[in-house]
């Protein structure tokens, strides 16, 4: 059986497939595969389309909408436009047919195809037909190409070209500098010979980011963005560039023995040159004292007004043991892994600087820390365990040294899990206030305000993070899954869903993303793919039920909680789509005389005529009657070539006689 309806079809391929399949077979297999399935299939469902079919270098898609299916190209070309893969893409509005199996055909799907092919590499062609229904909808110009004779078609085809005749430009803009002086301060090259000593490297440059970052006049991109560049030959100049800063410190450290020597410069990133340099020769145990020397000199560098006023914050520490600060070092590689594994080597190692030195209580912070991280990826029965353990830790730590930020970042998330928004807001913002780049503390401020009624706030708290950090790997985790949290409390379903595929991505064993996308596919009316994510969630989670959501989600208003109470099915309350429609109104002549004469009998006629001649002509037609009135109906077609209804039932029946 066979349907007609309109419809917008993209035709896309892979420009010099051919060429990249004689390289590397196996290689370019590989990626487009992964483009097909990490990009175009999440684009599609994002904007409503349908996967027609894919071919070995490109696809067929079905949109209902012109706008989504623009839309959708252009979101594409935005996550291919830096890599290796170029398409052409072709868009056209058109009458389809549709085969019991899905697959389509007609000149709708014939122009598309022939769009695709006189497309610039990189660019997207559209019909006159679509941009006609895409102008003054979409901000990106498209130029024309005038009308055009193509392959197989007897007239011709009015074209449009995304302007620019090539791939969209979607290279981010670099982040801007900031008001106050900016710096990141590099991984220190490890010069000892012996890979045991990185942790030394990695150490010094901990506490020196840690010492400038608490200085409220200064911007300090976080650590884990700048050792995104470790291991690497960094041009300052293009690191300036990706991290918004006006300064970048670097150095090395070689340890002989008992001995240490330190190298480390400041450079200003614009230009490459050296504002100060200096090497230190010491013995291990001074170390503390050559790590509050060097930030001082840098401070001193940039703005030496401040140095005096921000002595106090430079010399702050939490130990004096040089055994107990390196135990704390070694653990944090394996802190920011999201594993049970790895998350247990941190905790021995923090463990044992606690048994260096039992006031220690940024070790005590960071192990409560350690408990908070595993919320995603343990059972659901045991969440309120590790929230407990978690703030045992971070009681300690705050009796020990109220002025750790990390005691603070712990309280927040810890108040958070048990929705008590105000509270977690006040700890968030006091660790804010301790150490103003403290980036992993402004996203959990984002968490905050996006769970508990204050979603754009969330979102805003959670820009500034990314800002202070913005090639951290870690931390772009979090900002996941908390970009997730805000788009759910927004409403913003398709999008929940979009992002927990990214995370399930990223880490399979997450029962929280699978939560989320069933909870938005129900809301959305996707019943089967709500059900298949929930079986996910008891897959993973056996102790998760209905009843223990409410221990779960974090939200701390219940309407916005998802499966809060019984799963919820069916379209979600004031969600809109958009598509194209042929639409049919029609009413009786002559109603109001005709009711004036007999009002019972038109009444009658017209109740005839609308189960008897229009309801069976609607549905053989594959349309949908929207609304009926006392005289008249409003009818929705997939396709434009409709037959006369109203003809074929004033043949039927005699109205006013």
């Amino acid at each position: 059986m066979t349907t007609r309806r309109l419809a917008a079809i993209l035709a896309a391929d892979v420009v010099g497939f051919s060429a990249m399949m004689e390289r590397d077979e196996e290689g370019t297999h590989t990626r487009i595969r992964a483009f097909q399935q990490d990009i175009v299939q999440p684009m599609v469902e994002r904007h409503h389309g349908r996967i027609v079919k894919t071919t070995g270098d490109g696809f067929l898609i079905e949109f209902a909408s012109p706008v989504e299916a623009v839309r959708c190209a252009l979101s594409i070309h935005d996550n291919v436009a830096a890599g290796p893969l170029r398409l052409r893409v072709g868009i056209n509005l058109g009458d389809i047919i549709v085969e019991s199996d899905g697959d389509v055909y007609g000149d709708g799907v014939n122009v598309a195809a022939r769009l695709e092919g006189i497309a610039d590499p990189g660019g997207i062609c559209i019909s006159g037909s679509v941009y006609d229904q895409i102008e003054g909808k979409i901000d990106v110009a498209f130029e024309s190409r005038g009308e055009q004779q193509v392959k197989n078609l007897s007239r011709p085809v009015r074209v449009y070209a995304l302007a620019g005749h090539g791939a969209v430009e979607t290279t981010p803009k670099p982040p801007t500098l900031p008001q106050k002086p900016s710096m990141a301060v590099l991984p220190f090259t490890n010069l000892s010979g012996d890979p045991e000593q990185e942790f030394l490297a990695d150490g010094i440059v901990e506490d020196i980011t840690t010492a400038l970052s608490r200085i409220r006049t200064l911007f300090v991109t976080a650590r884990n963005s700048a050792f995104t560049y470790k291991g690497k030959a960094v041009d300052v100049k293009q690191v300036g560039r990706e991290l918004g800063v006006r300064y970048v410190l670097e150095g090395s450290v070689r340890r002989s023995g008992a001995q240490l020597r330190v190298t480390a410069q400041l450079i200003e990133a614009e230009t490459g040159s050296y504002v100060w340099a200096d090497r230190y020769n010491r013995k291990l145990d001074d170390l503390f004292a050559l790590q509050d020397e060097i930030t001082a000199q840098v401070v001193g560098a940039i703005e030496p007004q401040l140095l005096a006023a921000e002595a106090h914050r430079l010399e702050q520490r939490s130990t004096s043991d040089l055994q107990a600060w390196e135990c704390a070092m070694r653990a944090l590689p394996h802190l920011w892994r999201f594993t049970l594994e790895e998350t247990d080597i941190a905790q021995e190692w923090l463990r044992r600087a606690i048994e260096r030195d039992p006031a220690y209580a940024y070790a005590h912070a960071l192990l409560g820390w350690s408990y908070l991280k595993l919320w995603a990826v343990i059972r659901t029965d045991r969440q309120p365990e590790i929230v407990q353990k978690a703030e045992e830790y971070a009681r300690t730590a705050a009796l020990l040294d109220e002025q750790e930020p990390w005691v603070h970042l712990d309280f927040g998330v810890i108040h958070v899990r048990r929705r008590q928004t105000p509270e977690a807001v006040r700890a968030l913002e006091r660790a804010i206030s301790l150490n103003p780049s403290f980036a992993m503390a402004h996203a959990y401020l984002g968490f905050a305000l996006g769970v508990g009624g204050q979603p754009e706030a969330g979102a805003e708290a959670l820009e500034r993070a990314l800002r202070l950090s913005p090639r951290d790997p870690f931390l772009s985790r979090d900002a996941l899954t908390i970009g997730l949290l805000i788009e759910f409390a927004l409403g913003h379903y398709e999008e929940v869903i979009r992002l927990s595929r990214i995370v399930i991505q990223e880490r399979p064993n997450t029962t929280g993303a699978y939560r989320y996308a069933a909870a938005c596919l129900g809301l959305l009316g996707r019943v089967e793919e709500a059900k298949a994510a929930l079986d996910k969630v008891l897959a993973l989670d056996p102790a998760f039920t209905r009843e223990n959501v409410e221990q779960v989600v974090v939200y701390s208003q219940p309407e916005v909680r998802p499966l809060h109470g019984r799963a919820p099915v069916g379209r979600a309350p004031g969600m809109t789509t958009r598509r194209l429609a042929a639409i049919l109104a029609a009413d009786v002549v002559g109603f109001s005389s005709m009711m004036e004469k007999d009002e019972e009998g038109t009444l009658m006629q017209i109740k005839a005529l609308q189960s008897e001649v229009v309801r069976p002509a609607v549905e053989k037609h594959h349309g949908r009657i929207v609304k009926t009135a006392g005289d008249g109906f409003l009818i929705e077609f997939a396709s434009p070539v409709y037959p006369g209804i109203a003809r074929r039932a004033s043949s039927k029946l005699r109205l006013g006689g």
